[in-house]
């Protein structure tokens, strides 16, 4: 395991509903990117096997949480002959300053990586002073 990379192990439940997955299954803190553009932080997530409707973003007041459910039934059935990754659902929270405004987060998924804009108050985007 990377030194970036954090395992929580929580008890194996593979049978539940989807919350239930992310208090009593494995998680893993998924690989994260964050950037800043004038305009945004735009922040990207690894999420390697989980399909798109297994992903969810909630936002509960300064709270970002990312949640990615894997298919376990799929994963404890493949007969691997090398096997380096770790197994288990992605869980992953963030704090929200107060810079970004909530209420334009924008989320999109392909192949494997989620990617969130988290739009700038207009009082913190920097911006030219005309001289007269």
């Amino acid at each position: 395991m990377t030194a970036n990379k954090e395992l929580i192990n929580i008890r194996d439940n593979r049978k539940g509903d989807w919350e239930d997955s992310f208090e009593t299954g494995k998680c893993i803190a998924p690989f994260v990117d964050i950037y800043e553009t004038d305009d945004d932080y735009v922040m990207t997530v690894s999420l390697p096997g989980v399909r798109r409707d297994n992903v969810k973003v909630k936002l509960e007041n300064d709270s970002l949480m990312i949640l990615g459910k894997v298919n376990y039934e799929e994963i404890l059935n493949r007969k691997y002959v090398l096997n380096e990754t770790e197994k288990g659902n992605y869980f992953r929270t963030f704090n929200i300053s107060e810079s970004i405004d909530k209420s334009k987060i924008e989320a999109k998924y392909e192949n494997g990586q989620l990617t969130l804009m988290l739009p700038k108050k207009e009082n913190v985007k920097p911006r030219n002073i005309d001289i007269v």
